[in-house]
This record gives structure tokens, C-alpha cells and sequence, in this order.
């Protein structure tokens, strides 16, 4: 469950390393807390140095910047349907752009299965491992 002020570690290559949720986009169902495949408006917190010289890595993201996130990884457990209850050791995302698309173009680490049945298929297949 993720909520107001939470911090949340970025898998994806968008250059952010760090993100606080700031608020969680969804109906009021919940009061006001986000889980598995929510999606929050976040602010970067800690992102990777921009290299100034002529190498070719861009950064997409920098400290300060206001953007939009899925949630992809809970440290809170959740129930599955079967009965199994699943939890992580750290809160995770990868964050969008403003037409819900993926900023990186690959993902490092771990994600949850619950991501493909609430609509969020390509992370879930960009992922090198779903539990």
C-alpha cells in the first residue's frame, strides 16, 4: 500500500532512481492508498548524473520532476485468489509518460503477475521475471 509521501525505488532506464508518491490516481475506493498496477503522480527524488560530454546516454527524467508512475511491487502483502499471499522486499515503479506509455525501454528487476490482469501487459512482458 503506498500512500501520501511514500518512497518507492525505479526499475525501469529512465534515468530515475528514486521517486515520493505525491498522489494515487484511482477511484476513491481505497481512501486514498495505492497498490499493485495504481498508478501515481510522483516527483523524482534521486535520479543518475546527466553525462554532459558526447556519450550517448539520455537521460529522460531529472531531480524535481513531476510524472506519472505504475506501481509494481508492495511490500504489503496481498492475497491472491488462490489462497497464496505475495509480498516484496521494497516498494517499486516504472514510471510513464502522459499517454500512459512506458519512459524506459526495459525493466530491471522482479514485478507482480496481479500487473497483467489490471491492463498493464507490457510491462509484465518487458519484465525478466513475474511472480
Amino acid at each position: 500500500m503506498i500512500g501520501l509521501k511514500g518512497t518507492l525505488n525505479v526499475i525501469d532506464n529512465s534515468g530515475a532512481l528514486l521517486i515520493e508518491c505525491v498522489n494515487v490516481l484511482k477511484q476513491k475506493v481505497n481512501n486514498g492508498w495505492g497498490g499493485v498496477g495504481d498508478e501515481i503522480v510522483c516527483v523524482v527524488k534521486r535520479a543518475r548524473p546527466v553525462a554532459t560530454s558526447t556519450g550517448s546516454t539520455v537521460v529522460k527524467v531529472r531531480r524535481g520532476d513531476v510524472r506519472r508512475a505504475v506501481i509494481v511491487r508492495t511490500k504489503k502483502s496481498v492475497r491472491r485468489p488462490d489462497g497464496r499471499i505475495v509480498s516484496f522486499d521494497d516498494n517499486a515503479a516504472v514510471l510513464l509518460n502522459n499517454k500512459r506509455e512506458m519512459l524506459g525501454t526495459r525493466i530491471a528487476g522482479v514485478v507482480s503477475a496481479d500487473l497483467r490482469m489490471k491492463g498493464w501487459g507490457k510491462i509484465v512482458s518487458l519484465a525478466p521475471k513475474v511472480i
